[in-house]
């Protein structure tokens, strides 16, 4: 009990498990369906880059947290170029060849630009997520401008000033856009549909996928009920991966962490980012912990089981 407290007392460490469970649950997918041994090392692969990021990355927000504006502006404009110079698959140019890969910046991006968004809310920030919304629309990609539109949605509800409301009103804009535009893409083998197709494979296939998809939603679940001081920032976590979640479930696009693809998996350790390290305490991103002769016994105890 002493763990399981812990851990619900830390939403970051608590998204943490899930990625590594929701990863573990996809290549027991991927491993049943038959999937080449060389998609569950991507998968693997992408693990250990965006676990190994949220550290590093953490150190250089906590000491540039001022400029998380003009961040945001430079992750828009990187969506921006892949709309326009990006590898285009009949028609949409959602994607960047990189070593014969082929990366969704959008994944990898929004979420953490969204629920970075929800943290920092002034000008330079909102015209990123106007850019964003316009690159959605230019790609097209109804996935990712639905992401857009439900998390501000959700925002609005909890936290509306200014700033969401602007940028709400470009994303619905963006999202229309794309609703309006031709998306003919086939589904791609162990990347689209298999939230059903995994149970046609066999009932484990599908409950592995299922389970991992759950996982996905426990951090804002859990945090919304556990820190009220921070429930915006858990609502739009929370909003980001249902919509990838739906989308994924109404069309052909990603379905998140369980399926093959690593942009998803390094996009959502990302997010995790924005995230309180501890529930109910207003810790910035990135900020320092005690150290280890202050923890609690529970955090101690914490550690020793994550390791």
């Amino acid at each position: 009990m002493h763990i399981v407290n812990a851990i619900t007392r830390r939403p970051r460490a608590l998204g943490i498990i899930c990625a590594i469970g929701a990863v573990v649950l996809g290549l027991a997918y991927m491993a049943i369906a038959g999937a080449s041994l060389r998609y569950l090392e991507i998968n693997v692969g992408a693990l250990v880059i965006g676990l190994t990021m949220i550290p590093l990355l953490g150190r250089i927000a906590a000491a540039g947290e001022r400029w998380a504006g003009c961040a945001i502006i430079a992750v828009a404009g990187a969506l921006l170029a892949t709309a326009l110079l990006g590898s285009r698959v009949e028609g949409p140019a959602r994607w960047v060849s990189l070593g014969g890969l082929a990366i969704q910046p959008s994944l990898i991006l929004l979420p953490v630009m969204l629920v970075a968004f929800c943290r920092t809310r002034n000008v330079p920030a909102t015209a990123g997520i106007v850019v964003a919304a316009a690159a959605m629309a230019l790609q097209p990609d109804r996935a990712m401008g639905g992401m857009l539109a439900l998390c501000l949605a959700a925002l609005v509800v909890i936290r509306r000033d200014r700033h969401v409301v602007v940028a709400l009103a470009a994303s619905i804009a963006g999202f229309a856009t794309t609703l309006v535009r031709a998306d003919t893409l086939p589904a791609a083998p162990y990347v689209d549909q298999i939230l059903y197709s995994s149970f046609d494979v066999h009932a484990g296939a599908g409950l592995a996928v299922s389970g991992g998809l759950a996982l996905l939603l426990a951090p804002a679940i859990v945090g919304w009920s556990r820190d009220g001081d921070n429930r915006a920032t858990y609502a739009a976590f929370g909003a980001v991966w249902f919509a990838a979640i739906v989308a994924a479930a109404l069309g052909n696009y990603p379905t998140p962490i369980v399926g093959y693809g690593g942009s998803a998996i390094i996009g959502y350790a990302l997010s995790l980012l924005a995230l309180p390290k501890m529930a109910g305490g207003s810790v910035a991103v990135g900020s320092r912990t005690s150290c280890a002769t202050d923890e609690p016994p529970s955090d101690r105890n914490l550690r020793i089981a994550l390791a």
